[in-house]
């Protein structure tokens, strides 16, 4: 019989690390959505979930959150070349 108070649901915490997944989550986003914005939340996110991994675990998904927030930034500059290259961008309402 359990007593009053211990649950093991409450002992059985996940080890995962909450920055690398916050990294990884920042960096798969943003290479659908703000990718100038979220690319370096990702790099800076996985940069400290990589500090904290021998403690918290999640190494891995701090390393892949750095690596697609670069690429991220990759697409963002793709875009800008192809942009200028292209005459820039202009805003065309109708008439």
């Amino acid at each position: 019989m359990t007593s009053y108070g211990s649950s093991s649901a409450a002992s059985s915490r996940s080890r995962t690390n909450g920055l690398a997944v916050a990294s990884l989550v920042c960096g798969i986003i943003g290479l659908f959505l703000f990718n100038v914005i979220l690319g370096p939340v990702a790099i800076v996110l996985g940069a400290v979930g990589m500090r904290q991994a021998a403690v918290k675990g999640g190494g891995g998904m701090a390393k892949a959150g750095v690596v697609l927030g670069v690429i991220d930034l990759v697409i963002f500059g793709v875009l800008l070349a192809v942009t200028a290259a292209n005459g820039g961008f202009t805003w065309y309402v109708g008439g």
